[in-house]
């Protein structure tokens, strides 16, 4: 969830690294942010530190530094407040951390500490971390202190201590990500690797357990429980700086549907070999299971509904907070195929570890290479849909649905067929992005600014899609939406229906279009404003958005039709889309 960003190096602008850094994070979503310096002249540690959004913010106020580092924080354990925003210093104002992720055993720590002479000042559990720390390096070096505090300490976390007698960092991490970039004379740690993008391409992803010691002249790496020294796995990051700016964009978010087009079509030219070689992989699994959280979770109900309808084998879905007991009925016959953009979303990864405990073989479907998912699975599948800054995913859902079709029709021997379906999906994603009709959803919008209530249905694989465009405008517009399976209306949601209440009915041209007619004829006959989303019109319809027939793949542009709908509801309504209130682009606690 937040944001972490680390310099040191030869740099005077230290300060100003990392805010850039810090900006460069602010999609994981953050109510608070604060800046510790090390100055050239001096021998005390100088935090700037304030609640809300970055914005214009400056550090001109800052001394000259070559060493510093930075938090974006999401409130856990004390409001949102300056003193409790991060870093958080010792009692001699020598030592600073910040932090991700929650010390569960703080509580314990914090009265054994006061009772050795400790003041707090915060209400964090961040804070115990640092007078830990000093307390331990009273009677070793400094390494060792923060080594000895982390074992101490239960929970997920990440922490960067800044140890100013020898301007070096100390970095750990369990649970929550870290990376630790290289550079020339100076290097690098973020909680996220595109932050590092601007300055180096040569990066690390810390394993649970490793241990940084980060100074200008290198990177050491230790594992922190053992001691023993760890080899660095240098990997190479293949996205651009310019993948990371809005350009000429307002917001990330539309930016990444705009960019929605290209990611298919590169997956229908460039994904078939891997889809082929994963189909072999997999030929012999009995059952499988598809998981994820939030928009990755509908993304993997999609992925379900189209593995049993293209290879006709069955697979089931769940949501992977909810896996607890599907794990029981795994063994080394099982798949797991796990989505997520991040490859850092806790649910995700304690799933698909009680699943491999199990035998299960792992398939991750992820955005970010060298991820926690990515690396921890036997299988992966990049989505390839580069950087997704905005917290409301687009493309990545998009490039994850893309990908399980190429491979339900690689495991189906009818690749060929599904590289052209995705083919026309590219160009029906193009249509979408028309002109004409962006103007047309946009109008919808203005219409439907300040209603309370929208529901939306549909069967098949239009129930993910329901789903999926619900959980946009709720998250962003902040406009209660609901996504219902179109047969349960008669089973109590169309008592919601009232007159003028806005009714989304998606009605792909398939076998279930006259009986998703009717569900809207329904709730027409209680007063519905219903808007009909499909590839033809129809008299039910009191508001048409016209979408291209793709066959399976017409859940694509009928999710970027809902994308934009969401995306300028919360424009009319006067709020940030890539940013919103309460949410965070990686969920990294339980």
């Amino acid at each position: 969830m937040c944001g972490i960003f680390g310099y040191v190096g030869h740099s005077k602008k230290a300060a100003s690294i990392v805010l850039n850094g810090l900006k460069n994070l602010e999609y994981r979503g953050y109510d608070s942010w604060g800046i510790a310096v090390m100055p050239i002249k001096g021998n005390k540690i100088v935090v700037k530190k304030k609640t809300g959004k970055i914005g214009q913010a400056t550090v001109a106020d800052m001394p000259p530094s070559s060493f510093a580092f930075g938090h974006t924080r999401w409130a856990t354990h004390g409001g949102v407040s300056d003193v409790n925003a991060h870093p958080h210093l010792d009692c001699t104002k020598t030592i600073a951390i910040i932090h991700n992720g929650i010390v569960e055993n703080y509580e314990e720590l914090k009265r054994e500490l006061r009772r050795r002479g400790h003041r707090f000042i915060s209400e964090t559990d961040t804070e115990v971390a640092v007078h830990l720390i000093e307390e331990y390096a009273k009677i070793m070096i400094f390494s060792k202190a923060v080594q000895k505090a982390f074992n101490r300490m239960t929970g997920l976390n990440a922490f960067i201590v800044m140890n100013t007698k020898i301007n070096e960092f100390i970095a750990v991490r369990n649970g929550s990500p870290l990376v630790a970039g290289f550079g020339t004379g100076e290097n690098f740690l973020a909680s996220d690797a595109d932050a590092l993008l601007p300055y180096t391409k040569q990066v690390h992803y810390l394993e649970d357990d490793e241990m940084a010691i980060v100074s200008s002249k290198g990177i050491q790496l230790f594992n922190a429980r053992t001691g023993y020294i760890v080899r660095p796995r240098k990997q190479l990051l293949t996205w651009s700086v310019r993948q990371v700016e809005k350009g000429e964009y307002p917001y990330f978010m539309l930016k990444e549907i705009y960019e929605q087009p290209g990611v298919i079509a590169d997956i229908a030219a460039d994904g078939a070999n891997r889809a082929n070689e994963l189909a072999h992989m997999i030929h012999d699994i009995r059952n499988i299971s598809i998981i994820g959280c939030g928009t990755a979770s509908y993304a993997s109900l999609a992925g379900s509904i189209l593995l049993n309808k293209i290879t006709k084998r069955p697979v089931t879905w769940t949501i992977a907070s909810e896996y607890d007991d599907e794990v029981e009925f795994l063994s080394t016959k099982s798949l797991v195929i796990a989505l997520s953009q991040s490859g850092e979303t806790m649910d995700t990864l304690i799933a698909i570890r009680k699943a491999k405990e199990k035998g299960a073989k792992i398939l991750a479907v992820v955005n970010v290479i060298g991820s926690s998912l990515y690396r921890e699975s036997d299988m992966n599948l990049a989505i390839g849909a580069g950087p997704e800054k905005g917290v409301a995913s687009t493309k990545a859902f998009t490039g994850k649905v893309s990908h399980l079709i190429l491979l339900s029709h690689a495991m189906a021997g009818t690749l060929k067929e599904g590289q052209t379906v995705l083919g026309r999906c590219a160009q029906a994603a193009k249509t979408v992005l028309q002109p004409q009709n962006v103007e047309h959803i946009h109008t919808l919008a203005k219409r439907l600014k300040n209603v309370h209530h929208i529901y939306i249905i549909g069967r098949g694989i239009g129930y993910p899609t329901a789903l999926e465009a619900a959980l946009k405008i709720k998250e962003i517009s902040y406009i209660h939406a609901e996504g219902f399976a179109a047969g349960e209306l008669k089973h109590g949601v169309i008592a919601l229906i009232e007159k003028g209440t806005p009714c989304i009915v998606f009605i792909p041209n398939d076998d279930m279009y006259e009986a998703n007619c009717a569900g809207a004829m329904e709730m027409k006959a209680r007063g519905g404003f219903i808007i009909g989303i499909s590839p033809k019109p129809n008299p039910v319809f009191d508001y048409y958005l016209p979408v291209p027939d793709v066959g399976v793949a017409t859940i694509i542009p009928n999710v970027m039709t809902a994308q934009l709908f969401a995306y300028y509801l919360t424009i009319e309504r006067g709020f940030d889309p890539d940013m919103p209130r309460n949410l965070a682009k990686s969920v990294t606690v339980k």
